[in-house]
C-alpha cells in the first residue's frame, strides 16, 4: 500500500509542471484573444444588386456605378427614313437587366493603442471590383479584389481641456476626399455621384478641434484611382509633373443634431511637360526636318468651394450639399478643361469648365413589428434629388480655324473632358425603401435621371464650350433591388 501511495505522489509531482504549463498556455491564448478583441475590429458585408435600366447608359463597375443615360443615337435621319421606308430608331433606346455581387467588402479597424500622450489607430479596407475582359461586350468579365482605404491615425488630446474641446487628429494614407466624406442616403453604388464629389485618395489630413463645436480641417492630397484628364487621358502624370499636391481647407460647426461644413479645394497640374517648339507665328520649328521637342510651361489651377448642411432629430434626417466646381473630373464630377491659347515657344494656356452640382436627401423611418426578438426590424423611406448645371468654360476655347465652333476633331484634340462634352444640365430623383432586420438589409430603389443634351454633330460654341444647338432631353429609368448582410 505504501508502495502504491509513493508511486501516486511521484506521478502527481511529475504532472504538476505539465499542468502549470497548460495553465500558462491557456492564459496566453486568452490574453491574445482579449488583445485581438480589444484592438482589432473586423467588419464588412455581402451585397447583391439586381438592376434594370430602360436605356443604354454611362456607368462603371459592371454597370452598377451609374452616371447618366447616353445621348440619342439615330440609325438614320428623318429624310433617310422617309426614303428608305424603314422606321427611324434610337439605337441607345435598349433596356438591360443584370445581377451582380460586386462590391462585397471586408475591412479591419485597429484601435486602442497609446504611447504617452499619442493615440494610434489604423484602417485597411478592400472590396471586389469589376475586372472586365473581352472586346465584344462591355459586361464580360469577373471580379477583382481592390484596395479602398488604408491609413494610420495619430491623435493628441489637450490634458487640460479633454478631447471634446481641444484635440488634434492626423491621418496619413488613402481614404475619402474631405469634400466627399458627407455622402447622401441612397442604396446605389454611386452614392449620388456625379451630383456630388466622390473620391478616395492618398492624403495627409489634420483635424483640429477648436472648442466644443468647431473643427478646422486641412489636407494635402495626391491622385491614384480618381484622376485628372489631359492629353494622355486620365493620368496621375499631370499632378506628378506639377509637383504640387492638391490642397483642401475646411471648417465644420456641429451642435444639437446640426452640422455645417464649408470648405474649398485647390488643384494645380501640368497637362504637358514637353511640346513642339513654335515660332512667333505658331509654326513648328524644325531641326533636320523634325519638330524640335522642348520643355513647356503648361499649368492649370482650379478652385472648387462647397457647402454641406445636415440635421438629425430622432428618426428624421435631412442632408444637402452644393459645390461650384472648376473642372472637378478628379472628384468623379462632370467637368474638365480645354486649351484657351497656344503661345509662342510651344506652351499652352488652359481654361476650366465651371459647373454647379447640388443634392438633398431626406430619410424618415423607425422600428416596426413587436421588437421582442434579437433581430429588431426597421423600415426607412428615403428621397434623393440632385441637379447639375454646366456653365461652360471660364474663358473662350482655342479656335484653330476661327469659325466660332469646335468640331469633333478639334474637341478631341483641345478639350479634355472625361465623359460626353454636349451635356448642358441634368437632374435625378430617387425614392428608396430600405428594410432592415438585424444585420440583413433589403432595399428597393427607383432612379430617374434626365440629361439635357445638345447636338454633338454641331460641335461646341468656342466662346463658352457649350453645345447650344439641337437641344433635347434624354431620360433613363433605373429600378434596383439590393440585398445586404453586414458582419
Amino acid at each position: 500500500m505504501k508502495k502504491y501511495l509513493f508511486i501516486c505522489i511521484v506521478c502527481s509531482l511529475g504532472l504538476a509542471p505539465l499542468r502549470a504549463q497548460d495553465s500558462v498556455k491557456v492564459a496566453k491564448r486568452e490574453a491574445v484573444k482579449s488583445h485581438l478583441k480589444q484592438h482589432f475590429k473586423p467588419y464588412g458585408f455581402i451585397r447583391n444588386y439586381f438592376t434594370f435600366d430602360s436605356r443604354e447608359s454611362m456607368s462603371g463597375t459592371g454597370d452598377l456605378y451609374y452616371f447618366q443615360p447616353y445621348d440619342e443615337l439615330w440609325n438614320q435621319t428623318e429624310a433617310e427614313a422617309a426614303a428608305s421606308g424603314v422606321a427611324r430608331q434610337d439605337l441607345n433606346a435598349l433596356s438591360t437587366f443584370r445581377y451582380l455581387s460586386l462590391t462585397t467588402r471586408v475591412g479591419l479597424n485597429i484601435v486602442g493603442y497609446k504611447w504617452r500622450s499619442t493615440e494610434f489607430g489604423a484602417k485597411i479596407e478592400a472590396d471586389f471590383y469589376a475586372g472586365l475582359t473581352g472586346t465584344n461586350h462591355k459586361l464580360n468579365g469577373t471580379a477583382q479584389f481592390r484596395l479602398r482605404q488604408a491609413y494610420l491615425t495619430l491623435a493628441w488630446d489637450s490634458l487640460r481641456m479633454g478631447k471634446d474641446f481641444a484635440r488634434v487628429d492626423l491621418l496619413l494614407g488613402q481614404t475619402w476626399h474631405p469634400m466627399a466624406v458627407d455622402l447622401c442616403d441612397v442604396i446605389a453604388l454611386n452614392s449620388g455621384a456625379p451630383f456630388g464629389p466622390f473620391s478616395r485618395t492618398p492624403q495627409v489630413t489634420m483635424n483640429a478641434r477648436l472648442g466644443k463645436y468647431v473643427t478646422l480641417t486641412g489636407s494635402l492630397l495626391w491622385q491614384m484611382q480618381y484622376l485628372s484628364q489631359g492629353p494622355l487621358g486620365a493620368s496621375a502624370e499631370y499632378i506628378a509633373y506639377g509637383k504640387t499636391p492638391e490642397a483642401y481647407l475646411g471648417l465644420s460647426v456641429h451642435a444639437n443634431g446640426f452640422l455645417m461644413r464649408v470648405g474649398a479645394d485647390v488643384l494645380s497640374i501640368k497637362p504637358r511637360s514637353l511640346g513642339n517648339a513654335l515660332d512667333a507665328s505658331l509654326n513648328p520649328i524644325l531641326v533636320n526636318g523634325t519638330p524640335l521637342r522642348v520643355k513647356v510651361n503648361d499649368r492649370i489651377t482650379t478652385a472648387s468651394p462647397f457647402l454641406y448642411l445636415q440635421y438629425k432629430q430622432g428618426e428624421f434626417s435631412i442632408k444637402a450639399k452644393t459645390i461650384f466646381a472648376e473642372a472637378g473630373e478628379h472628384m468623379n464630377m462632370n467637368g474638365g478643361y480645354g486649351v484657351s491659347a497656344i503661345l509662342p515657344g510651344g506652351s499652352y494656356s488652359y481654361t476650366p469648365t465651371r459647373s454647379s452640382a447640388s443634392w438633398v436627401s431626406i430619410v424618415y423611418g423607425g422600428r416596426v413589428g413587436a421588437q421582442k426578438d434579437k433581430h429588431p426590424q426597421k423600415l426607412q423611406g428615403i428621397l434623393f434629388a440632385g441637379y447639375v448645371q454646366n456653365f461652360g468654360t471660364k474663358e473662350a476655347l482655342y479656335d484653330p480655324d476661327g469659325n466660332g465652333r469646335l468640331d469633333a476633331s478639334e474637341v478631341s484634340k483641345y478639350y479634355y473632358y472625361p465623359r460626353v462634352t454636349n451635356m448642358n444640365r441634368m437632374w435625378r430623383l430617387t425614392p428608396t425603401l430600405l428594410y432592415t432586420v438585424g444585420k440583413f438589409q433589403l432595399g428597393l430603389e427607383y432612379e430617374i435621371t434626365s440629361v439635357h443634351y445638345g447636338d454633338a454633330a454641331s460641335g461646341l460654341n468656342a466662346r463658352n464650350g457649350l453645345a447650344d444647338m439641337g437641344l433635347h432631353w434624354v431620360t433613363n429609368h433605373r429600378v434596383q433591388l439590393m440585398t445586404k448582410y453586414n458582419f
